[in-house]
């Protein structure tokens, strides 16, 4: 990782393998990012086409680690983890040097620096218990007035209908009319290109994580921070990995 006395390099993950999903949260990060920042844009070449639930985000952990990798070894300046369920996340950390950041956590957190109480937005009803989790693991259950899923597979934001970018509209407003809630957090990477829109709107903060954690990473290296090596985000013990995993393999020089 380096300061800023260069311009940053940013790696944007998708943990699924959809190309078009990429480039909807690459062309909104690129948007958000300050001059000079550079948004590498990178999906696992094999996994789940989209993450809906506890077993797609166990086989998404893996293609992150070693896009992770693939990042810490170009050198690159933060990692963004662009998937609600954060797979991965704290691993990844002990993987890198460089902040690793996860949407969900970001949004989360920018919705508490806007107003009291946020409301999410998310696709299908089982991932509601995912975000519920996360907000207990992240400490923001006392700020969630409500969660609300779209009934709609994640894929159905990609395929040109409009109908799930209308099912998001809806449910925002209605978190507004009767949440109580000061901002809403879109609970999906594929949603990111939603919130400037609904944000006019609607007249009150809609984050989108993606966006989120551009401005979170370049913040970190304006103030030469990184990921903590002591304790548990400490690098992984050196042993030797086999068959598919030999690759994630730390070197000696890395710790």
């Amino acid at each position: 990782m380096s300061t800023t006395s260069r311009p940053l390099c940013i790696q944007l993950i998708n943990p699924n393998t959809s190309l078009a999903m990429t480039e909807v949260m690459a062309a909104t990060a690129r948007q958000v990012a300050a001059p000079g920042t550079a948004i590498l844009a990178v999906c696992p070449s094999e996994g789940a086409p989209s993450i809906e639930g506890h077993f797609d985000e166990a086989i998404a952990a893996i293609g992150v680690l070693q896009q992770v990798k693939a990042g810490r070894d170009a050198g690159v300046d933060g990692h963004i983890i662009a998937c609600f369920g954060d797979p991965g996340l704290l691993a990844a950390r002990e993987l890198a040097r460089a902040p690793v950041v996860g949407i969900a956590e970001a949004a989360m957190h920018i919705a508490t620096l806007l107003a009291t109480r946020f409301s999410i937005v998310t696709t299908l009803p089982r991932t509601l218990t995912i975000a519920r989790h996360l907000l207990h693991q992240y400490g923001f259950e006392r700020h969630c007035a409500a969660l609300h899923a779209i009934d709609l597979p994640v894929l159905s934001l990609e395929d040109g209908s409009g109908l799930a970018q209308q099912k998001v509209r809806e449910q925002c407003i209605a978190a507004k009319k009767f949440d109580g809630s000061g901002a809403i957090v879109l609970g999906c990477g594929g949603m990111a290109d939603l919130a400037q829109e609904l944000t006019l709107e609607l007249g009150i903060p809609v984050i989108d994580g993606v966006s989120a954690a551009v401005k979170m990473i370049e913040s970190l290296a304006a103030l030469r921070l990184t990921t903590s090596k002591h304790g548990d985000l400490d690098y992984p013990l050196i042993k030797p990995l086999s068959g598919r995993f030999e690759n994630l393999n730390m070197r000696d020089d890395y710790v």
